[in-house]
């Protein structure tokens, strides 16, 4: 069994923020794979379902996002998980807009729902690092993280996700290569065909072609008495 937590912070208000693409990837999980509704339990929005095989809890803590951990935790007592059989979504500021990039363990570089999770289960766990973008200066990124998404990101935020739900499976297998190839086809630019090439300019000094005679033997023999 794998436990999916997604983190943000819970209520309508937040819901576009950029602070929330990891509830965002679990909602596209869920469509996607036939996941039961969502219910709440451990201080969560929870959802059940299978991937590729691999019984899948999907978790969106609703203790906001600075105490994620409790939920978190409770979820893994109650199915006996260790830190190995979890991965966290999570955005990313120090990864560009659509990005993605997966890791194991290690520190949580200032990241208050990543580091709730540590003080509760240490930081042996998997994440799935959701790049959002840094707005340039530590002073901004409070506002930044919790305004909505600009309307000109939905392209790659739709095709993101898509690409989360594709690799769900592999994911869950612990084929983290297979997941980061099929979230990359889908962020991967549409190939454009090639507007066809005008034909070459003539050369100066080259007459120019007479234009083809299409007219059929009795016209021309017609034409020639007229």
């Amino acid at each position: 069994m794998k436990l999916f937590a997604g983190l943000g912070n819970p209520g309508a208000k937040y819901a576009g923020n950029r602070h929330n693409i990891g509830f965002m990837a679990l909602d596209a999980i869920q469509r996607a794979h036939g996941f039961t509704p969502w219910r709440a339990k451990f201080q969560a929005e929870m959802s059940e379902g299978n991937l590729g095989g691999e019984k899948v809890i999907l978790l969106k803590p609703l203790t906001y996002m600075n105490l994620s951990g409790q939920s978190v935790s409770a979820a893994m007592r109650f199915y006996k998980l260790s830190p190995g059989d979890l991965v966290v979504f999570h955005d990313e500021l120090d990864l560009s807009p659509g990005k993605m990039r997966q890791k194991q363990g290690g520190g949580h570089a200032g990241h208050n729902g990543l580091r709730s999770i540590h003080d509760h289960i240490g930081p042996d766990y998997a994440r799935v690092r959701l790049g959002i973008g840094h707005p340039g200066h530590k002073d901004r990124v409070s506002a930044y993280v919790l305004s909505d998404f600009a309307k000109a990101d939905q392209d790659w935020l739709d095709d993101l996700m898509r690409g989360i739900a594709d690799g769900a499976p592999a994911l869950a297998a612990g084929d983290g290569a297979r997941f980061s190839n099929l979230v990359g086809q889908r962020m991967a630019p549409q190939a454009k065909s090639s507007p066809p090439r005008p034909a070459p300019a003539p050369k100066p000094g080259t007459p120019t072609p007479a234009p083809e005679d299409t007219r059929t033997p009795l016209q021309k023999l017609m034409d020639r008495f007229r």
